[in-house]
C-alpha cells in the first residue's frame, strides 16, 4: 500500500502575489473557497483510511498549502527541496516540521533546484523524476541514489512564446511549462502502475516509459490532464482521490477495482496545484 500517511498544511495564506507558474495568471483567488476545498480533500483522504499529519501553513507563504514540494520522503529519510526564491521561506519551516516527526533531513548538493515530491514520484523501485523547470538533473540523481531508487528521468514539454521560443517565468527566471512539476503529467496508482499523459512528455521520455516492461501504464487523455488535472491525484492502491473532471481516467480506475473519491477543486488549481500537490507522502 502507498500513501498511508500524509503531511498536510492549510490554505490560509493562499494568494497570487507571485505568478511563479503558468496557472497563476487566473486572477481573483477566493481564499475562503480554497480553504473549504482543502478541507474537502482532507475529508476524502480520511475516508480512504489515510493517516494525516496536519501542521499550520507557514505564515505569509502563498504556496505553503502545497506540501508536496517540501521534500521527497522514503523510509524515514527526507531529501529536502530547494525552491524558487518566492518560496524560500517554506524551506526552513518544512525542515523543522519533518525533523519534529523524527525524519532525517538531507539537503541536495551544490545549490541545485529540487521540487520534492512534486517532481519526484516513487513507484516501486523506480523514481519518476522531472527536470528542467523546478528540478535539476543532478538533484534528482542525488535523490535516487540516496534513497536507493532507479531513476527514470523525464522531461515535460515547455511552454512556448508566440515566436516558438521557450517562455521564461519572470519570477523564477527559469523556463516554464504547464507541467512544471511532473506530478501534473504522471501519477502513481500502485507500486506497479502509473497513469500518464504522453503528449505532456518529449519523445525521449515517452520512449523511456515505453521501455519499462514491469510497469503497467494507463494513458491519460490530454484534455483531462490539462483541463481536469487528472494526474494530480493521490492513490493508496485501493482508493484514489482524484479530479471530478476526468471521467475517462476515473472509469478506467474503477474498471480495475479502485474506489474513486472526487472532491471539487477550482481555487487551488489557480496556483498550479491540485490534490497531489497539497499532500506530502510520508509512508
Amino acid at each position: 500500500m502507498i500513501n498511508q500517511k500524509l503531511l498536510v498544511s492549510g490554505a490560509d495564506y493562499f494568494a497570487d502575489t507571485y505568478e511563479i507558474n503558468p496557472y497563476y495568471t487566473q486572477k481573483s483567488i477566493d481564499v475562503e473557497k480554497a480553504k473549504a476545498e482543502h478541507a474537502a480533500i482532507l475529508d476524502c483522504f480520511r475516508e480512504a483510511g489515510i493517516e494525516l499529519i496536519k501542521v499550520d501553513p507557514p505564515k505569509d507563504c502563498q504556496d505553503g498549502v502545497y506540501t508536496a514540494n517540501w521534500a521527497l520522503v522514503k523510509d524515514g529519510v527526507a531529501i529536502m527541496s530547494r525552491l524558487p526564491e518566492a518560496r524560500k521561506a517554506e524551506e526552513p519551516y518544512a525542515k523543522a516540521q519533518l525533523e519534529q516527526l523524527g525524519i532525517k533531513t538531507i539537503a541536495v548538493p551544490d545549490n541545485h533546484l529540487f521540487s520534492g515530491q512534486g517532481d519526484s514520484l516513487i513507484c516501486g523501485k523506480y523514481l519518476f523524476a522531472g527536470r528542467g523547470y523546478r528540478s535539476d538533473p543532478e538533484s534528482q540523481q542525488f535523490a535516487a541514489k540516496t534513497l536507493g531508487l532507479e531513476l527514470i528521468q523525464v522531461h515535460a514539454k515547455p511552454q512556448l512564446n508566440d515566436d516558438g521560443t521557450e517562455h521564461i517565468n519572470p519570477f523564477t527566471n527559469h523556463a516554464d511549462s504547464f507541467w512544471y512539476d511532473i506530478d501534473l503529467a504522471i501519477s502513481v496508482i500502485d507500486e506497479h502502475t502509473i497513469a500518464y499523459c504522453r503528449e505532456a512528455l518529449d519523445e525521449a521520455s515517452q520512449q523511456k516509459i515505453d521501455a519499462l516492461t514491469d510497469i503497467d501504464k494507463i494513458v491519460v487523455d490530454y484534455d483531462e490532464c490539462t483541463k481536469g488535472f487528472a494526474n494530480n491525484l493521490v492513490s493508496t492502491g485501493k482508493h484514489v482521490i482524484m479530479s471530478n473532471h476526468a471521467p475517462q481516467l476515473q472509469a478506467e480506475l474503477e474498471k480495475r477495482g479502485l474506489i474513486c473519491l472526487t472532491p471539487d477543486v477550482t481555487e487551488l488549481k489557480k496556483g498550479g496545484g491540485y490534490i497531489r500537490c497539497v499532500s506530502l507522502w510520508l509512508s
